[in-house]
């Protein structure tokens, strides 16, 4: 077995039409073998019918306790979420309410029971877990998704490390001190994770370029991708609508799409020896 394994996967499947009908061509049409389903999203149940004609594909949850939309009822959680069920987008606020606030955490657990409730009843088989804004990283939102996930037989879960060398061979300008803080916080993750015995990559990319995966950023990565699994993120949608411009306004999502559905990506890999898989692989 080549000693370099790549994984690629989408997030925010569920999020909208046009991000769920990116991740059907990028799996039938390209490279994509992995995605995160947010369950709650406003086009879950699309995505979950995709999902179904769609057996190669691997869906695993895409927690969601910031900048989204909860599974339960404003009543049942309401230290957490808008009367719209909407979570809020201040990041540092919410971890501070999450560590801090003892009933904010038991809210926090019943909204994280729900999403694995709701994931599921879709009936799709549970892949994998990671959480949307890396929320995971959160030692309450980390330790929570690692119980849940062990109640439902979770299998593996995204440690976001980026490493910095492969990262600045193709961009000299990249890895600031922020990102060699998130490297040292991911510990707490991998600890979490593999006392819990689930299965992790050693590298994660698309954090440095989020959003903003293209194909030739993509191609200059692959040979400098290091031993180990690596896994290798994007954001894609056919379309920006309204909820997209919203939420993310700077990012080339249809520019994840085509890098992709590059012709040129799997020769790319087979000259660098990087064995495509999957968690499970």
């Amino acid at each position: 077995m080549p000693s370099r394994r790549v994984i690629f996967s989408a997030d925010d499947f569920g999020l909208s039409p046009e991000v769920n009908e990116a991740i059907e061509r990028a799996h039938r049409e390209g490279v994509l073998t992995t995605a995160s389903l947010m369950v709650a999203g406003p086009a879950a149940a699309d995505a979950v019918r995709r999902a179904r004609r769609l057996p190669g594909l691997r869906v695993g949850l895409h927690l969601v306790v910031i900048e989204g939309r909860a599974s339960l009822p404003p009543d049942r959680i309401p230290l957490l979420v808008r009367a719209d069920r909407g979570f809020g987008r201040n990041q540092l606020g919410l971890g501070v309410r999450y560590f801090f606030q003892l009933p904010a955490r038991r809210q926090l657990a019943l909204e994280i029971a729900a999403q694995f409730r709701a994931y599921a009843a879709t009936g799709l088989r549970l892949d994998h877990a990671n959480a949307h804004k890396h929320m995971h990283l959160h030692p309450t939102v980390g330790a929570l998704l690692v119980e849940e996930g062990v109640r439902n037989r979770l299998p593996a879960i995204r440690i976001p490390c980026e490493p910095a060398g492969p990262i600045r061979q193709a961009d000299a300008t990249v890895d600031s001190v922020g990102a060699r803080l998130l490297r040292q916080w991911t510990r707490i993750l991998r600890m979490q994770a593999r006392r819990a015995g689930l299965r992790t990559n050693d590298h994660c990319f698309g954090i440095a370029w989020s959003g903003h995966m293209t194909r030739e950023r993509v191609t200059s990565l692959i040979p400098h991708l290091p031993p180990g699994l690596s896994e290798i993120y994007f954001h894609p949608a056919a379309g920006r609508g309204d909820l997209l411009r919203q939420l993310m306004p700077d990012y080339a999502h249809e520019a994840e799409l085509a890098a992709l559905c590059a012709p040129d990506l799997p020769a790319a890999l087979a000259r660098a020896g990087v064995e495509q898989t999957c968690w499970n692989g």
